[in-house]
Parts: C-alpha cells; sequence; structure tokens
C-alpha cells in the first residue's frame, strides 16, 4: 500500500525565517568628495595599466606506478596416480589383481551405468550437430585495400650486463609459444669478449620478463635451431666450431658436444635440422670452407664431411639452405665470397657434389632461402643487395636498388608466397610485397638504432622476430594484409616468376651469343689465315655458280619454245 502526504502550506512557511530582510530606503552612511589639491602631488596617471589574470586552477602533479608482478614457469609431470599405497603401480600383475578386484563390485558397475546413460546423451549430441562445421566454404576475407601496418607486441632484452649481439632465432615448432635467442660477440678480437657470458636463453612468447630456460654452451653460441620433429631438441654451433644439442627436459647444460678435433675451425655460422626418415641428422657449415653432417646420437666426430671448393679456391660457408622442398640430397651454401654453390649429397665425389656456382654478390651471402610456394626460386641477401634467382640460371632474375645501409638477413613469409622481410644495418625493417610492388618495400619500420642482425617469422605467418646488435630482440605482430594470402596471389606470381625467368633466359642465351662471336674475332685477329676459305670451299662456291647460270639458261630456252 502506498502511503501519500500532501502538504498545504505556503513556502514562506518551511525552512528557516528570513525575517531579517526587509524593504527600506537608501541611506546614506558616508561620503568622500574628489579633492583636485591632491591629485597631482600623491597620484599619478598610468596609461596603459597591464593587469593579468590567470583563471586557470593550480593543479599539483602525483605519480602513481602500478604493482609489478613476477612470472615464473611451473610444469607438473603426471606418471600414474590414484592407486592405494599398498599396489605399486609399475607392477602389472599388482594392478591387473585391482582392476578384476574393483570391476567385480557393485557400486562399481551401479556408478558406470549411471554414467553411461550422461555420456551417451552427450555422444548422440556430438553426432547431431557438426561442431566443425563452416558456415561460409568458399567465401575469402579481401584485405587488400587495408594499409600495411606492424606493431610490436613485446621486447625481449639481453639480461647480461655485457649486452651482445642477436646472432639467431628459432621459433618453437608447435605454433612459435617460445622463441631461442642465440647471443654472440661477432666482431673480431673484441674487447668485451672475455667479460661477456657464453649464455643463450629461450623466452616464452607471453613472458618477456624472464627467460624461460637458460642454455649455457662451451663457447657463445652464433646459430640455434629447433627440431621440426623433436621440440624438445635444439641443436647449435659455438663461435670455437663446436656443435652441441639439448634437450630442454634435461635442463641447461648440452646433452653432448663434438670433440674439438673432429669439428669445424671457424664460428659455426648456420646449422639446420635434415628432414629425414630419423629426427637425429642435422648439418653445419662455417668459414672453413667446411659442410659437415651430424648425428646427434653419436656427435663425437661428423658422419660426412664436404670441402667447399670452386676451381682451386676454398669458400667459406656463412648460411645453408637445407629444405626438403628442393628435395631430399640437394642444397645450397651461400658463402662469404659472395657466391652461391648449389650441391648435391649424392655426388660420387667432392667434385660432383658441387654443381652450379652462382656469382652476384660483393659480400657475403648473410641469408639464402627458398620460396616455401616456389622451391625453384630462392632469395639471397648480400651486400647493399637482395637477388632473387632460379635454379636453371646462373644469374637472377630480380635485383633490388642499391640500398643505403648493408642488408644482414632475410626471410620469406610462410603464408604468403609474395613477400619476405629483410633486415638492415641501420636498424630498419623492410618488409616487400611483390604483388604490389617490386621496386620499393611496401613497408619500412625503424625498429632499433643500431643494426637488426636476424629475423625470423612464425610458422602461422602474423608473428615476426627480430634481434638486434644491442641484444634486443622484437616481436611485432604483422596486420591480415601481410600475413593472409590474396586472392590470385599465387597464380600472379608464379606468372610474373616465369615472365622474369624467360627473359633473363634470353639475355643470357644473347650473351652466349655474343662472347662467341667475340671470340672469333679475336681469334681472327690473331690469326689472320684463320678466315680465309679452303680450296675444297671455293670450288663448292664455283660449282653452285656454274650450276645457277645453266638452270637459268634452261628455263630461259623453254620459255622461248613456248613463244
Amino acid at each position: 500500500m502506498e502511503i501519500v502526504y500532501v502538504y498545504q502550506k505556503s513556502r514562506r512557511e518551511f525552512g528557516r525565517p528570513t525575517t531579517q530582510f526587509i524593504d527600506r530606503p537608501a541611506e546614506l552612511l558616508d561620503e568622500f568628495a574628489p579633492d583636485p589639491s591632491i591629485k597631482d602631488t600623491q597620484y599619478e596617471l598610468r596609461n596603459p595599466t597591464h593587469l593579468d589574470v590567470q583563471a586557470i586552477p593550480e593543479m599539483s602533479e602525483h605519480d602513481v606506478n602500478t604493482e609489478s608482478f613476477s612470472y615464473a614457469s611451473v610444469g607438473m609431470l603426471h606418471a600414474e596416480g590414484g592407486w592405494p599405497k599398498d599396489i605399486d603401480w609399475a607392477e602389472k600383475d599388482q594392478t591387473a589383481r585391482f582392476r578384476k578386484k574393483v570391476e567385480k563390485d557393485e557400486e562399481y558397475i551401479r556408478e558406470v551405468k549411471a554414467l553411461a546413460d550422461v555420456v551417451e546423451h552427450h555422444i548422440k549430441q556430438n553426432n547431431a550437430i557438426d561442431i566443425y562445421e563452416e558456415y561460409f566454404t568458399g567465401e575469402h576475407a579481401d584485405h587488400s585495400s587495408e594499409a600495411p601496418s606492424a606493431k610490436t607486441l613485446s621486447v625481449f632484452k639481453d639480461p647480461n650486463p655485457v649486452k651482445r649481439t642477436v646472432s639467431s632465432l628459432s621459433f618453437h615448432p608447435d605454433g612459435g609459444r617460445k622463441i631461442a635467442v642465440a647471443f654472440s660477440l661477432l666482431q673480431f678480437q673484441d674487447e668485451r669478449a672475455d667479460s661477456a657470458s657464453n649464455q643463450s636463453y629461450i623466452w616464452a612468447v607471453d613472458n618477456p620478463n624472464q627467460p624461460e630456460l637458460e642454455i649455457n654452451p662451451q663457447s657463445k653460441l652464433v646459430c640455434l635451431e629447433y627440431n621440426s620433429k623433436d621440440a624438445f631438441l635444439l641443436a647449435g654451433g659455438c663461435y670455437n666450431g663446436l656443435i652441441s644439442y639439448w634437450d630442454t627436459r634435461r635442463g641447461s647444460e648440452p646433452v653432448e658436444s663434438s670433440l674439438i678435433e673432429k669439428s669445424h675451425r671457424d664460428p659455426v655460422y648456420s646449422i639446420v635440422w635434415l628432414q629425414g626418415k630419423t629426427a637425429y641428422e642435422c648439418a653445419s657449415t662455417s668459414t672453413d670452407g667446411q659442410v659437415l653432417w651430424w648425428d646427434i646420437r653419436k656427435l663425437g666426430e661428423p658422419t660426412e664431411s664436404l670441402e667447399l671448393i670452386s676451381g682451386d679456391v676454398t669458400m667459406g660457408g656463412v648460411s645453408l639452405e637445407y629444405s626438403a622442398a628442393g628435395g631430399p640430397t640437394k642444397f645450397m651454401v651461400g658463402t662469404e665470397q659472395g657466391t652461391i654453390l648449389m650441391c648435391n649429397r649424392k655426388g660420387k665425389s667432392a667434385q660432383d657434389k658441387i654443381g652450379t656456382v652462382y656469382s652476384g654478390h660483393h659480400g657475403p651471402t648473410y641469408a639464402l632461402q627458398r620460396n616455401p610456394f616456389f622451391p625453384k626460386y630462392f632469395l639471397s641477401i648480400g651486400d647493399w643487395r637482395h637477388m632473387l634467382w632460379s635454379e636453371e640460371l646462373r644469374t637472377p632474375i630480380m635485383t633490388s636498388a642499391y640500398h643505403s645501409a648493408y642488408l644482414l638477413s632475410a626471410c620469406w613469409s610462410p603464408t604468403r608466397p609474395a613477400v619476405f622481410f629483410s633486415s638492415k644495418m641501420d636498424g630498419t625493417l623492410d618488409i616487400w610485397d611483390l604483388f604490389y610492388k617490386v621496386n620499393e618495400p611496401t613497408l619500412t619500420l625503424q625498429v632499433d638504432d643500431d643494426g637488426l642482425q636476424a629475423v625470423r617469422v612464425q610458422e602461422g605467418g602474423v608473428i615476426l622476430a627480430t634481434g638486434s646488435v644491442d641484444g634486443s630482440v622484437y616481436l611485432m605482430e604483422l596486420c591480415n594484409s601481410l600475413a593472409v594470402q590474396q586472392p590470385q596471389e599465387k597464380q600472379s606470381m608464379q606468372q610474373m616468376l616465369d615472365r622474369e625467368f624467360k627473359k633473363e633466359k634470353n639475355l643470357e642465351a644473347r650473351a652466349k651469343e655474343l662472347a662467341k662471336k667475340a671470340a672469333k674475332e679475336s681469334e681472327a685477329q690473331r690469326d689472320p689465315t684463320a678466315l680465309q676459305p679452303t680450296d675444297e670451299a671455293l670450288k663448292a662456291v664455283e660449282q653452285e655458280f656454274y650450276d645457277t647460270i645453266a638452270e637459268y639458261e634452261q628455263k630461259e630456252l623453254e620459255a622461248n619454245r613456248k613463244d
């Protein structure tokens, strides 16, 4: 029930009384008459007069810092549990007897029957509803109109006081949730070498505050690579030439390392896992001019070796491309002389194993990678340019202009056939999209003030990591237009590569013809009699001349007879 009370009084009867305010006429309390005599003696006319008035209220500045939290990764391994204390779960006889005893219990049977109805209901529900149904099959989002962009997600810093160069990056093969970073000092006779740490680290991508695992090699790591078949294994090449491998389940120390007398004699600049029948084979290259094959189960000495000799010159290996897309035995080596060696492991001799030699760069070939969609074509980075090659030609089919800064690393996008990334010594990251632009990068980012030594892309194509000379690793997220394949992109890229291949092939054939012609002319200048005709040639020409005249006379005679 609603209770209502109505007030029926005038407003003046409410509140505090106001009887002190009454109406009355104005009253003069005092009078100040003007005195002209004091105007000139006590007062001075100021014209103009400035008066500053600040109408903004006074403010005070306060600083507030949020509470910081330290994260730690904790794991738990559950082997088997739930058994009574008097049952040893490792003994199969005891567990089997206990299972038979429990299965005969009436309470167990009743519980199983009760749970069976619930399970049957959910099974029928799953069969009735397809949770993996795609409602819009064949429809693809068009991100071509989206402006290319990238944003920094997090930065991983070298925890040591002496900052070292990020020499290598490797994403965890299971979705890229971790990243392994190799730190090293690549300058010869660096003054910081004695005081710098040898440690490298593994970080969880979502926790840049503290490394998840420390890696302790015998010497500074120059390269570090995850095993794509066994995500717990990593292989690394050291500055002193050793090869080591780690099992993250066993801690920070290497499981085994190669013998110093059987290893490389220079820093190991590249190491790759082989896509063979087992997950334990890898290959490495160094500037000592060798490619060595290893089996980590017997890491004492290499299983096979190859000397990188072209002609009489020993080539120092800087980069190694050994992917399954190119073939199980074919691989490429980028050398510090600027050449690229196409090799085949099945060759009978060292000369047979080294095939085509591609020359083009003026400096070391720091990066070398096949296009994941078109394995016949590969990308190389060296000096101030990047080049796109075909296996069948000795000259590049596409060459960039000279950049103002030296190029240090590059890699293809795993999801877009026309996109690749390159890093430079001035700290900029170039993102190239050949589907839209060929002569200049689609996006250039100033990531760091120092050079970017390494760049790597996650398997999904969205997350990119780049490491700088000052020991910082930048984790960046790419927009959809740079990560999602565009409609007709693969076909257009294939047509462009084939067109450039045919054009370069025709130019190469023309260059060979000109070279042969120039060789003949030079030979004729050395031997003037080389171009003089022989007697047989003169007789043949003379006979051909007489035959032509006789044929003409015969035709003329037949024409006169008809007339």
